[in-house]
């Protein structure tokens, strides 16, 4: 089965990161929080494809040593398809290396309570960060 994408729920500290995803009509969830991570490119493994894409949306560096869980999964809007969903932890002060790319409107840091009281949360996201063993 193909291998679609990655993402990450990932803690800085205590608090996630989470990104308001670019309000247009051409993408999937416009104007929702989204986690970092995104689609493949080329032959790039799962953790390859969340290193790039939380770099690129990030500016930070995520190495397989922050990584505390990793599933696969459906994808749940490529039929066919896999996604891979990780928890990584980066220390509270990985905050002030932030460069946030040319994605998104905007980041923040939140509780996973905050997040899933959100109303504009990616919804399969939430669902999947409450299958994580080490949140309960």
């Amino acid at each position: 089965m193909l291998f679609h994408g990655a993402k990450a729920a990932l803690f800085l500290g205590e608090h996630l990161l989470v990104l308001l995803r670019d309000d247009r009509p051409d993408i999937l969830f416009p104007a929702h929080w989204d986690f970092p991570g995104g689609g493949r490119e080329g032959i790039e493994s799962p953790f390859e494809t969340l290193a790039r894409e939380t770099l690129e949306e990030t500016g930070l560096v995520l190495t397989e040593s922050a990584v505390v869980w990793a599933v696969e999964l459906d994808a749940a809007h490529y039929p066919d398809q896999r996604v891979w969903f990780y928890v990584a932890r980066l220390p509270a002060l990985a905050v002030s290396q932030i460069a946030f790319g040319d994605e998104g409107i905007c980041w923040a840091l939140m509780t996973p309570s905050q997040f899933f009281a959100l109303g504009n949360a990616v919804p399969s996201l939430a669902e999947r960060l409450r299958l994580w063993p080490g949140l309960r």
